[in-house]
């Protein structure tokens, strides 16, 4: 039987470094829009939702025909926020995936990758996509640490492992799709907060304090998350050569 996969977009309207972000235009298409319709030609995903906590996301999803459920304010994360829209959908799904909403220039073909690649990995709770980058310094970007099974031992917003004999170095960078199964989705959603994940400030650190079994699959790809305004300019200058974006442009 074919297993049936729900993605799920969180968004909320605050953001510290950015004001109001999933509302800014790209080439007058809000961030927010750029991810549901780039997730959308994904050929894999059943069912597509955006989760997010203000009425200015709900009414700019309704405007443009996307999904969208209303999601607590309270909600620490997108994690905890993609389980409560989960909950609130009623119906059973093998795998949920989080497309996070701040990355206007996501692949289709990424997020099939990942969903592939879980369902031949079905013993895992959460697969986690990365990307291998030269010279990461930057905190806004969530790196990955593996052991030779890729499953992953540790995530930082420090440059790690780090560079102690001064050769070529390299970083894996965490790919903002993640994969869950239900169950481990629901699990996380019940747990408190843990130290760690408090420590760095990345919300799938308390998956590992847990136990869930996480996976890492290795893509290739310049897609990247809108965190500071840098960010956004360089997603308007991409966005303009983007093939990608052709393809829903004349639908919006």
């Amino acid at each position: 039987m074919k297993k049936k996969i729900l993605g799920l977009i969180p968004s909320r309207l605050s953001s510290t470094r950015l004001h109001q972000k999933p509302l800014l235009k790209i080439d007058n298409v809000p961030i927010i829009i750029h991810t549901y319709m780039r997730a959308k030609l994904s050929k894999k995903l059943d069912d597509l939702y955006i989760c997010c906590d203000h009425k200015l996301i709900y009414d700019l999803a309704k405007k443009y025909g996307a999904k969208a459920i209303y999601t607590s304010k309270t909600n620490k994360n997108g994690t905890e926020r993609i389980a409560e829209g989960y909950s609130k959908i009623k119906k059973k799904y093998d795998l949920i995936i989080d497309i996070q909403g701040d990355e206007p220039l996501i692949s289709p073909a990424h997020i099939d990758n990942v969903i592939g690649e879980h369902l031949k990995n079905f013993n895992y709770d959460i697969i986690l996509p990365s990307v291998k980058c030269n010279n990461i310094d930057t905190p806004n970007i969530v790196k990955v640490v593996a052991n030779n099974k890729d499953e992953i031992m540790y995530l930082s917003r420090l440059p790690i492992p780090y560079n102690f004999k001064r050769k070529k170095n390299f970083s894996l960078k965490h790919l903002s799709i993640i994969s869950f199964k239900p169950k481990a989705l629901l699990k996380f959603k019940k747990e408190k907060q843990s130290f760690i994940e408090k420590m760095e400030g990345i919300e799938l650190m308390r998956a590992l304090e847990m136990g869930l079994k996480m996976k890492t699959i290795y893509l290739k790809g310049k897609s990247f998350s809108v965190d500071v305004k840098k960010d956004f300019i360089k997603a308007k200058k991409f966005m303009k050569k983007d093939s990608i974006f052709k393809l829903y442009k004349k639908f919006i």
